[in-house]
């Protein structure tokens, strides 16, 4: 077995990450997941600092800004890898993502259910690949918004997507890590079990740790 260590993050700078205590925060970090809605510099210190990859989806609260060395403005972060609708093996950890939120305006990385119902499917195809491939299909599906029912709010900004129990049903990662919904009170859930799956609103940020099976050699 191989212990992985991960720092996830959404929505909310944390003092203590964002200066030189970090390492004390988030020791032996393996690498970074960000759910989303968090600014460039704070995400770019986490970075520099800890020195390890960070793997990301957009929120619904988009920013942009210039790429190095160009005037061409981008809202992707440099250095890092986007998850939205794709997968990825890091070390061993399955990894995918899904971005945004419910649509509430006429914004970027905002969805109707049916919208994410598509996005979902296509990338259950991707999973479906990584089941043959590596004999399990994903660890940890990163998302913005929270699976229906999960840690959502009853307004319909904050409402959950049923697309994100199918996914938990047809594929059991490990966590669903998501952001969107803060948390302002002690007694609010942080973890819900789901089948399979332990749900995670990574508000601020939460510390997993895993074991993960030993890659298969005959795994191509």
């Amino acid at each position: 077995m191989t212990r992985m260590r991960l720092l996830a993050l959404a929505d909310q700078e944390v003092d203590g990450l964002y200066s030189p205590n970090l390492l004390q925060h988030a020791p032996n970090v393996d690498c970074v997941l960000s759910a989303g809605d968090l600014p460039f510099g704070y995400l770019d210190y986490i970075l520099t600092i800890l020195n390890r990859p960070l793997y990301y989806v957009h929120g619904n609260h988009t920013q942009k800004r210039a790429l190095h060395g160009s005037d061409e403005l981008s809202e992707e972060i440099e250095g890092a890898t986007n998850l939205h609708m794709r997968t990825v093996n890091y070390r061993g950890l399955l990894l995918a993502g899904l971005e945004g939120c419910r649509r509430y305006r006429n914004a970027e990385h905002q969805y109707s259910e049916a919208q994410m119902g598509r996005r979902a499917m296509h990338l259950a195809l991707r999973l479906q690949r990584n089941r043959m491939r590596y004999g399990r299909a994903l660890d940890i599906l990163v998302t913005h918004a929270p699976p229906a029912g999960i840690h959502d709010g009853d307004d319909h900004a904050h409402r959950g997507f049923q697309a994100y129990l199918a996914l938990m049903r047809w594929f059991r990662p490990r966590y669903l890590v998501h952001g969107h919904t803060h948390i302002h009170r002690h007694d609010q859930p942080r973890r819900t079990r789901y089948q399979d799956t332990t749900v995670l609103n990574a508000y601020g940020y939460q510390l997993i740790t895993l074991d993960l099976p030993e890659p298969n050699p005959a795994a191509r």
